[in-house]
């Protein structure tokens, strides 16, 4: 009888050791094109205005500073004679310590000065009154000149 041979090299596969990434890109993509398209669909977190039985007409250019339950501020201007595509319009987060100075960029971005511009608080009601003084104070001290609390109307006396 014939021996048995055994070859060492030929007969058994190797085990690959290299990983095919093409999927996993692939599905990247894709989240990628979902994350796009519903990110502007998305919208921020909207601030509960208190309400009151009546309340004066705001001017048409404002800046608008939403002071958010979670203490952040967002800026943005409210001009209705700007361009739609105008970044001044885009709401931008800003810290407390920048915020007189984006007040001023957004005014002088409308045409006016920091003293002239008139400037809305939109305070959410869950906030303290302490934050809204503190935060009225700092723009004060900066120069502003008009500052108004936004409210929710509700019709009745």
């Amino acid at each position: 009888m014939g021996a048995i041979q055994h070859r060492s090299g030929g007969s058994r596969r190797r085990a690959l050791a290299e990983i095919n990434v093409v999927p996993y890109i692939d599905v990247m993509l894709v989240l990628l094109i979902i994350f796009m398209v519903t990110a502007p669909l998305i919208t921020p977190s909207l601030v509960k205005l208190p309400t009151v039985g009546s309340a004066s007409r705001a001017p048409d250019t404002v800046v608008e500073v939403d002071l958010r339950a979670d203490k952040t501020l967002q800026l943005r201007l409210l001009d209705p004679k700007a361009k739609p595509g105008d970044p001044a319009l885009q709401p931008q987060d800003v810290t407390p310590e920048a915020l007189t100075q984006t007040v001023g960029q957004l005014a002088a971005n409308a045409g006016g000065t920091l003293a002239d511009m008139p400037v809305m608080i939109a305070a959410d009601k869950n906030v303290k009154y302490d934050d809204v003084m503190k935060l009225l104070d700092r723009l004060k001290r900066a120069g502003v000149q008009r500052v108004g609390l936004a409210v929710a109307a509700s019709g009745g006396h």
